[in-house]
C-alpha cells in the first residue's frame, strides 16, 4: 500500500492512497483525513485504507470516491510536520572514512552502541520542493537516505519486538549545510542551524510493497543520486548497514516511549565498495582528500538540482522521486 499527502492549503494537508505504479490516488477523508490520524489508529484504520488500494489496483473506482491523477509535484511530504524526527548514522563505515580523512581516531563504540540526533520535525518539505537556503557560503550538501515511520511503540521495546512497529518506509533528504557543523558540534550541543528542513519522497509504503528487498529490517536495492542530471551514486541501502530499523528503534526507545508518526532515519547510506558512488558530497571529499590530499567536488550552489529515487527489479519506481532544485532563502 503507498499512500500521500494531497497540498490542499491545510497545514497537514489530506491523506491519498496511491495505486502501485504512482498514476492514480484517491482522497480518503472519511477514513482519515491526515496520514497523521491514520497512525493514531493504525489497527482499524489500515484494514480500510488497504480495500481502497486493492480496489485501485483493481482500476475499479472505491465505491462513491473519486478517482484523481497522481502528481508528484501536487503532494507535501507524507508527515508534513511529525511528532519526531530521529536520525541516525547507522552506516558506520561512512563516520569511519569521515574521522579517517581528518586523522581521527574511531571509538570501538561506534560499532556496537547507534549514534543518533534528534532532528526538526515541525516543517518538513516536500519532495519537488525548492530548497532555501540562506548562503552559498554555508557548505550546501544532500544526504540520500531511507526512513521508516513507527505506530506507538513503548519504553523498552526490544530489537525482537520493534519489527512490529514498523508501519512506513520513505526515502529521505537529509540537507546538511557542512560549514556550520563544525563550531555548532564544537559547543557539545549538537545540530541545529546546519540542519535545515528535512525533505521525503511522494509516497510512503508500507513494507510488504518492497517484496522481497525488505528483509532483516533493511531496504536491499540501490538508492540513485543525480546532481543536475549526472549519476553520483547507486549505494545499496541493504549493504553495510550497521544498525538496522528494528535495533535503531530498540535504541531510541530505551528510556522513552516513540508515539505513532515517529520518523526513524538511516543516515547516509554508504557501502565499502566505493564504485557505487556515494549519497553526499561530504563522502565524495573525503574519499578525495585520502586520494589526492585535498577534496576535489564542490558543495552545491544555488540553481543545482538533486534528484533522489528507488527502483524496483522491473525499473519502476517505488517511491516517486526527491527532485528538488537549491535556491536563495528570501
Amino acid at each position: 500500500m503507498k499512500l500521500a499527502t494531497l497540498r490542499t492549503g491545510a497545514r497537514d494537508g489530506q491523506l491519498l492512497v496511491v495505486s502501485r505504479d504512482l498514476s492514480r490516488a484517491v482522497a480518503v477523508p472519511h477514513i482519515a483525513e491526515t496520514l497523521q490520524a491514520a497512525l493514531d489508529d493504525w489497527v482499524r484504520i489500515e484494514p480500510r485504507l488497504r480495500e481502497i488500494a486493492a480496489a485501485l489496483e483493481a482500476t475499479r473506482p472505491p465505491a462513491g470516491l473519486r478517482i484523481l491523477l497522481f502528481a508528484p509535484e501536487a503532494v507535501m511530504a507524507p508527515l508534513p510536520r511529525a511528532y519526531q524526527w530521529v536520525d541516525a548514522s547507522a552506516y558506520v563505515n561512512h563516520v569511519e572514512l569521515v574521522r579517517k580523512a581528518r586523522g581521527a581516531e574511531m571509538p570501538a563504540s561506534f560499532w556496537t552502541d547507534p549514534l543518533v540526533y534528534q532532528g526538526g520535525s515541525d516543517d518538513l518539505l516536500a519532495a519537488c520542493a525548492d530548497v532555501p537556503v540562506p548562503s552559498e557560503d554555508f557548505g550546501i550538501d544532500f544526504e540520500a537516505e531511507i526512513a521508516i515511520v513507527t505506530d506507538d511503540v513503548p519504553m523498552g521495546t526490544t530489537q525482537a519486538q520493534a519489527t512490529r512497529h514498523i508501519k512506513l518506509v520513505m526515502l529521505v533528504n537529509d540537507w546538511s549545510l557542512r560549514n556550520l557543523i563544525p563550531s555548532e558540534l564544537a559547543k557539545g550541543f549538537g545540530f541545529y542551524q546546519s540542519k535545515p528542513a528535512t525533505a521525503f519522497s511522494p509516497v510512503a509504503v508500507t513494507p510488504d510493497e518492497l517484496g522481497d528487498a525488505w528483509r532483516d529490517c533493511r531496504v536491499h536495492l540501490p538508492l540513485v543520486v543525480e546532481v543536475n542530471g549526472k549519476l553520483f551514486g547507486r549505494p545499496d541501502a541493504g549493504v553495510d548497514m550497521t544498525f538496522d530499523f528494528a535495533r535503531l528503534i530498540e535504541h531510541i526507545t530505551q528510556t522513552r516511549n516513540a508515539r505513532a508518526g515517529t520518523i526513524v532515519g538511516s543516515g547516509t547510506i554508504s557501502n565499502y565498495d566505493r564504485s557505487r558512488g556515494s549519497a553526499c558530497i561530504v563522502e565524495r571529499r573525503m574519499l578525495e582528500q585520502l586520494e589526492h590530499g585535498r577534496p576535489l567536488t564542490p558543495f552545491l550552489k544555488f540553481g543545482d538540482r538533486v534528484r533522489i529515487e528507488m527502483l524496483d527489479e522491473s525499473g519502476h519506481s517505488i517511491f516517486g522521486a526527491i527532485d528538488q532544485c537549491v535556491v536563495p532563502a528570501t
